[in-house]
């Protein structure tokens, strides 16, 4: 009897735990697709940084602007830094400021002021700047202090930051993809479990 009693509690102990493991791969889907389905928000960014302008010489400086410029709002960091041995340093002084215009000129040129972060190793300003399209821009940095100027520029490609519900579908897929095959998994091994318990339990009767 007892030997009976601790059997029809290891079933029951083995119904929940299967019932558990397909409920939390269940519940781990559904909050795969509930994320599918929730916009994104604007003002989010796809993506790191990456360098528009290396290595131009600016003055007795040399400059380095890396961006992530996404339609909405663009970051920009501007990274000055001494010729190597010169013994120079970056002016306390120094004002850095991102104008930007579309390339096809539908707007006026727009100026953005920047701030300068407090960093050991060398020294960078920032700044957010908005776009309203996604085109190409021409960018422009001007440096200003009392010992130094000067101003560098190029173009870069703006492009969207928002993605549509079924973009971000796709890019779930995998990983849907991955949790479906867990659930299957999980599925056959409790099924064969089941299998075996019921064959032992005919063979003990």
């Amino acid at each position: 009897m007892l030997m009976d009693s601790n059997s029809d509690q290891c079933k029951v102990i083995a119904r929940t735990t299967g019932t558990f493991r397909e409920r939390t791969a269940l519940r781990g889907l559904l909050a795969l697709l509930l994320a599918a389905c929730v916009p994104v928000p604007a003002w989010a960014h796809i993506g790191p940084p990456y360098p528009i302008m290396q290595n131009r010489k600016v003055g007795p400086f040399h400059v380095e602007v890396w961006s992530n410029p996404d339609v909405g709002t663009g970051s920009f960091y501007i990274i000055i830094d001494p010729p190597k041995g010169s013994g120079l340093q970056v002016p306390a002084d120094m004002r850095v400021q991102v104008s930007v215009q579309p390339v096809s000129k539908r707007l006026p040129e727009a100026t953005y002021g920047t701030w300068r972060e407090k960093l050991l190793d060398h020294v960078e300003f920032k700044t957010l700047v908005p776009f309203d399209k996604q085109e190409m821009w021409h960018v422009r940095i001007t440096f200003s202090s009392a010992t130094a100027k000067g101003e560098a520029d190029t173009d870069v490609s703006v492009t969207p930051t928002l993605l549509g519900r079924w973009n971000l579908l796709l890019f779930l897929l995998p990983f849907l993809g991955i949790g479906i095959l867990w659930f299957k998994a999980a599925s056959v091994k409790h099924t064969r479990r089941r299998r075996v318990r019921a064959a032992r339990a005919g063979a003990a009767r």
